[in-house]
């Protein structure tokens, strides 16, 4: 089983860069499509990034496409999440998890991750 722990949030200005990591423990990580998701106060947790067992696929939100970048080292069981032009609207908790099904696409849907980290905040001042 995959246990995500998350971590590089932290307040940032608007218009500046952060790059949260999650490193997931397990032997089945290599083979787990991987997402990040984000929810603010008050709203739902909503899709953020995902990418494939093998890092070949990844899929963004509308919102964050072109500022944010997804990738992953298998070697090292870590997830990455590149951010850049951040906004004040970005000011989240950020949660990684993992795909429930080996091999699978990747997916938006919450349902679909079976395995969540407690997340890190990220706050982006203007």
């Amino acid at each position: 089983q995959v246990r995500p722990v998350e971590s590089g949030g932290g307040l940032v200005q608007a218009g500046g860069s952060l790059r949260l990591s999650c490193e997931a423990s397990g032997r089945t990580f290599s083979i787990l499509s991987m997402g990040w998701f984000r929810q603010a106060p008050g709203k739902e947790r909503e899709f953020v990034a995902a990418i494939n067992w093998n890092g070949r696929s990844t899929d963004y939100a509308d919102s964050v496409k072109g500022r944010f970048t997804i990738s992953r080292d298998n070697a090292k069981n870590t997830v990455y999440l590149q951010m850049n032009s951040l906004k004040p609207e970005d000011t989240a908790v950020y949660y990684c998890a993992a795909d429930r099904t080996a091999y699978g696409v990747v997916t938006t849907t919450p349902l679909r991750y079976g395995n969540w980290g407690q997340g890190t905040q990220v706050t982006v001042s203007s």
